[in-house]
C-alpha cells in the first residue's frame, strides 16, 4: 500500500473568518430551527441530555453549550485497522487516505461490458482488485448484491468484502441485529471479540440523517448499537443544492454542518468517546432539472468547505471525491474523478471515499474504473508528497559538472533520480511513443485497466479466510457465496 497519511491542507477556499461565519450559522440553525425527531425514544433521550423538545411538533433544538459539551468528548484521532498492521490508516490531522465508496446498483462486467445487477461475486471480487491495488487504502462495499436476501445483505458483504482484502472493511448495516451478527462474524476472523475491539478492522457507515434536518429513526438505531461497540463509524448525510438543501454553496455548508454537528452530539449522547467521523456528503445538482452531479467542480469545492469544517472541530471526516456522472470509463469519468480527488486531498480528506470505481452519479461501478482511478489516485498522492529540496534534489554539484550547453542524461544523478519515487510511474497509462503503442496492440487506457484487472483477479487467494474460520462462519451464519 502506497503513502497513506500523507498530509494535506494545502488547498483552502474558505478563509477561517468564513469558516466561523457558518459554524456559527449552523449553531443558529439547531437553536432556532431544529431537528425533527419522530422516535418517542430518541425524544426521550434528547430532553433528558438537556435538549429543548417540542413535542407537537417532534422538533429537537440544540444550544450551542450543548453542543459544545459534547463535541468536547468526540475523539480527535481514530485509527481504522486493517487485518495486517500495514493497513492501519491514522484519520488525524489532515492525513489524507483513498479508498471506494458505495451502494452502487448497476455493474459493467468485465467480459461483455454490458451493464447489470451485481451479485455477491462482484463485492469478493471487487475485495480482491482492491487488494492489489497500492494506491486504494481502504474497501468500502462498492455494490448491492441483488442475488441475497435483503435480511442476509449486511452480513454476507461484510463477509465476501473480508474473504478478499485485509485492508479497512467498510459498510452499512440495515438493523441493530445486522450490527451485532456482523461484529460477532467479524470476532470469528479475529480470534474473539476481545482481539476484534481492539484492533476493528471493520468499520461502519449510517445514513442517519434525512436531509433537510430530519432524523432516521431506523437508522440511528444502528448507529447507537455501532456505538455499544465503539467501533467506528460514519455519520454520512448527503443534502444536494437546491434540493434537500439550499441552493447556494455555503447554505448547504452551513445546513450539512448543522446536521452533522446535531449527529456528533448524538453519538457521543449515546457513548461519551465513541469514534465517529464527521460525514458530510455535499452535492450540486443539474439546475436544468435537478438531477444529482457527483462530479460537479462545485461538488468537490463543497466538500473542500467541509474539510476545513471538520479541522476547524478538530474531528476526523469521512470525505467524498472521485465519482463522475458519465455512464462509462471515458474521458469525462478521468477529467472529473481527478478534478475532485485533487481538490479533496489538498484539502486533507481523512478518509476520502468514492475514489476509485464509482460512475454514473454513483448508481453504478467498473471493474476497469477501479485500476484507472488506482493511477489517479497515485497522482494525487504523488502532488500531496510535493517537492522535496535537499543537497542531493538541489543538485549543484551536478549543474556545475555538466556545464552551459550539455545535457544531463548520463549523469549518476539522473540515473538515481529515474530509479527512485521523485517521478510517479502509472501502471495502465500510456506514456509510449506511438511506434510502441502499436506493437502493443493500439489499446486504449479501459483496455489495458480490464486487461490489468484481469491480472490481479486471476492471481488473487479466492478466500483470505482459513478453511476453519470459514467453516465456523458458515456453520453459525447462512452465507450465499
Amino acid at each position: 500500500m502506497k503513502y497513506p497519511g500523507l498530509q494535506g491542507g494545502q488547498l483552502e477556499l474558505l478563509s477561517e473568518e468564513e469558516v466561523e461565519r457558518i459554524h456559527g450559522a449552523a449553531l443558529k440553525v439547531l437553536a432556532e430551527v431544529g431537528v425533527q425527531v419522530d422516535s418517542e425514544r430518541y425524544l426521550n433521550l434528547l430532553h433528558d441530555k438537556g435538549a429543548e423538545v417540542d413535542r407537537e411538533e417532534n422538533r429537537v433544538k440544540l444550544s450551542g453549550d450543548l453542543v459544545r459539551k459534547y463535541l468536547e468528548a468526540v475523539p480527535s484521532e481514530i485509527v481504522l485497522h486493517g487485518r495486517k498492521e500495514a493497513y492501519d490508516l491514522d484519520l488525524a490531522d489532515r492525513k489524507v487516505h483513498f479508498g471506494t465508496g458505495g451502494e452502487a446498483v448497476n455493474i459493467l462486467d468485465l467480459d461483455s461490458e454490458e451493464t447489470r445487477s451485481p451479485v455477491l461475486e462482484d463485492q469478493a471480487k471487487l475485495a480482491c482488485l482492491v487488494e492489489g491495488l497500492e494506491n486504494v487504502h481502504f474497501y468500502q462495499a462498492p455494490v448491492v448484491p441483488t442475488d441475497v436476501p435483503e435480511e442476509d445483505l449486511s452480513l454476507n458483504s461484510f463477509y465476501a468484502s473480508l474473504t478478499g482484502t485485509y485492508k479497512n472493511v467498510q459498510a452499512p448495516a440495515t438493523d441493530p441485529d445486522k450490527v451485532e451478527k456482523i461484529v460477532e462474524m467479524a470476532a470469528i476472523i479475529a480470534g474473539g471479540r476481545d482481539k476484534l475491539l481492539e484492533r476493528p478492522f471493520i468499520s461502519f457507515v449510517t445514513s442517519w440523517m434525512v436531509s433537510p434536518l430530519r432524523l432516521d429513526d431506523e437508522t440511528t438505531a444502528v448507529l447507537e448499537k455501532v456505538t455499544d461497540y465503539g467501533i467506528p463509524v460514519a455519520l454520512s448525510s448527503a443534502p444536494v443544492t437546491g434540493s434537500t438543501a439550499p441552493a447556494s454553496l455555503a447554505g448547504l455548508l452551513v445546513q450539512v454542518h448543522a446536521e452533522e454537528l446535531f449527529g456528533l452530539t448524538l453519538s457521543q449522547m449515546f457513548n461519551q468517546g465513541t469514534p465517529v467521523l464527521y460525514g458530510p456528503v455535499p452535492a450540486a445538482a443539474n439546475m436544468r432539472n435537478m438531477a444529482y452531479l457527483a462530479g460537479a467542480p462545485e461538488t468537490g469545492m463543497m466538500n473542500v468547505g467541509a474539510v476545513q469544517l471538520a479541522n476547524f472541530l478538530d474531528v476526523p471526516i469521512y470525505s467524498d471525491a472521485g465519482e463522475t456522472d458519465t455512464k462509462i470509463p471515458d474521458t469525462q469519468a478521468g477529467i472529473e474523478a481527478a478534478f475532485n480527488i485533487l481538490q479533496v486531498a489538498l484539502a486533507g480528506g481523512n478518509y476520502i471515499h468514492h475514489a476509485a470505481g464509482m460512475m454514473e452519479s454513483m448508481l453504478s461501478v467498473a471493474y476497469e474504473k477501479f485500476v484507472i482511478d488506482n493511477d489517479v489516485i497515485g497522482m494525487a498522492t504523488r502532488v500531496l508528497r510535493g517537492i522535496e529540496v535537499d543537497e542531493e534534489s538541489l543538485a549543484l554539484e551536478v549543474i556545475e559538472n555538466v556545464g552551459p550547453g550539455e545535457n544531463f542524461l548520463t549523469e549518476k544523478h539522473t540515473i538515481k533520480q529515474s530509479r527512485s519515487e521523485e517521478f510517479y510511474h502509472p501502471r495502465v497509462f500510456d506514456r509510449e511513443d506511438v511506434q510502441a503503442w502499436r506493437e502493443e496492440g493500439s489499446k486504449n487506457t479501459r483496455e489495458r485497466a480490464r486487461e490489468r484487472a484481469r491480472e490481479i483477479l486471476e492471481n488473487s487467494p479466492q478466500n483470505l479466510l482459513s478453511e476453519e474460520v470459514d467453516r465456523e462462519i458458515r456453520r453459525r451464519f447462512e452465507i450465499y457465496l
